[in-house]
């Protein structure tokens, strides 16, 4: 059997995004990511995170690698290029455990969007060209270098940047008749260990291609970034996780049910000196329901809460509630709500918050949870709004419904 390594560099002095490879993306720490692609794959047969930071190589250990040294703080500087650090993780292998592995899989967090296959079919290209010292994943560039210049400065000509032998001038030709090019992404190389070892390098001179859809093109420099590519995520693109996979929105919807505290309000309760409790909520959030409701969409409330505030906000927002169902009690209730309106659970989006909401995640076709949702309930969501519990979440959740769906 084939010794595969997945190595997994992960530096704790981040610049641009502090703590970034423990930060929680789509409701998983960002590491995690990496780490489920190495798992999930049939061919590797270890993973190790080389990290230089005691929180991030106890994270790690969370969700499945190893992290049996630590890096050395002077490779892992703002500028420390990667090759170091593997001869550094693969030097300490062998000399303290007499272990080399025969292909090292490098899967840098910054890239955690990828296809389900793509760690083994990097791999298997490695192996069937015994040529080849590396596969790296690359993607159709966006901008053609054919059509770029070399700047001399100002007030100096610009200079071509590249030829192409026939096209006299190809900055002035067609995109479709010049030579294709692929821009290098950071989601995978497959490499022999001697290309590192002895030819100092992790590419070596022959470099075969992973070609990536360029949907998956993901790079997480910057927390724009971060937003842009969480969206990616609930999307319903198919992806390795590291949790269950999510469900796309469902084609048809009959039933919306929302919670309250923290979906409808902002969880929070204002008491005054008799107590008697108030809550806010957005006005906004009524907006689209008549629409809905004439396209055959229905909204209901489902809450725990006893307070008879539940009811009052409902009949203002002009939708159904159910209130005071006991903290364990929310999933049988909403099976016996389907089953009154004969629904089918696959066309009920569930809109929640909070723990007792994952029994009713369970049940529906589509789980959505508010932006500020506890942790858990983030990563057993389907989909993630951008917008906080009682300031506009459940307008944004029937804005995207009416975007999306078909109501016949």
């Amino acid at each position: 059997m084939t010794d595969i390594l997945a190595l997994i560099p992960a530096r704790g002095g981040s610049k641009g995004i502090p703590r970034k490879n423990i930060r929680e993306f789509a409701g998983y720490p960002l590491i995690a990511w990496s780490i489920a692609a190495a798992k999930r794959s049939s061919l590797v047969t270890r993973v190790i995170v080389s990290t230089d930071d005691e929180e991030i190589a106890a994270v790690a250990r969370e969700w499945g690698a190893e992290t049996p040294f630590l890096r050395p703080d002077e490779l892992a500087q703002d500028k420390t290029t990667d090759l170091p650090v593997f001869e550094h993780a693969l030097k300490w292998l062998e000399d303290v455990e007499g272990y080399r592995p025969e292909i090292v899989v490098q899967l840098r967090p910054t890239s955690p969007i990828r296809p389900q296959t793509m760690v083994d079919d990097a791999i298997q290209i490695l192996l069937n060209h015994k040529d080849a010292d590396c596969v790296r994943g690359v993607v159709p560039a966006a901008q053609n270098p054919f059509k770029m210049w070399r700047f001399n400065g100002e007030g100096k000509p610009l200079a071509q940047l590249l030829e192409v032998e026939g096209i006299a001038e190809p900055y002035n030709a067609p995109r479709q008749i010049l030579p294709p090019v692929y821009w290098q992404t950071g989601h995978i190389d497959a490499i022999r260990e001697t290309t590192i070892v002895n030819k100092r390098s992790l590419t070596g001179d022959v470099i075969y291609p992973l070609l990536i859809d360029s949907k998956y093109t993901v790079d997480i420099d910057t927390l724009a970034d971060w937003a842009k590519y969480e969206a990616l995520v609930y999307s319903g693109l198919e992806m390795v996780s590291p949790g269950a996979s999510r469900r796309p929105m469902p084609d048809t919807v009959k039933l919306i049910i929302c919670d309250f505290d923290g979906v409808v309000t902002d969880n929070l309760v204002i008491t005054d000196q008799d107590g008697k409790e108030s809550v806010v909520a957005s006005r906004s959030d009524s907006m689209h329901i008549k629409k809905l409701r004439e396209m055959g969409i229905e909204v209901m409330i489902l809450s725990s809460e006893p307070n008879p505030v539940v009811m009052a906000r409902a009949k203002k927002m002009g939708v159904e509630a159910i209130h005071n169902v006991g903290m364990q009690d929310k999933g049988r209730v909403m099976r016996e709500v389907l089953e009154q309106k004969n629904v089918k659970a696959e066309h009920v989006i569930y809109l929640g918050n909070d723990l007792n909401d994952l029994p009713c995640f369970e049940i529906a076709g589509w789980s959505v949870a508010v932006a500020d949702a506890y942790p858990e309930v983030i990563r057993a969501a389907d989909y993630v709004l951008t917008k906080t519990g009682g300031h506009g979440a459940i307008r944004e959740l029937c804005e995207l419904i009416l975007k999306n769906v078909v109501t016949t």
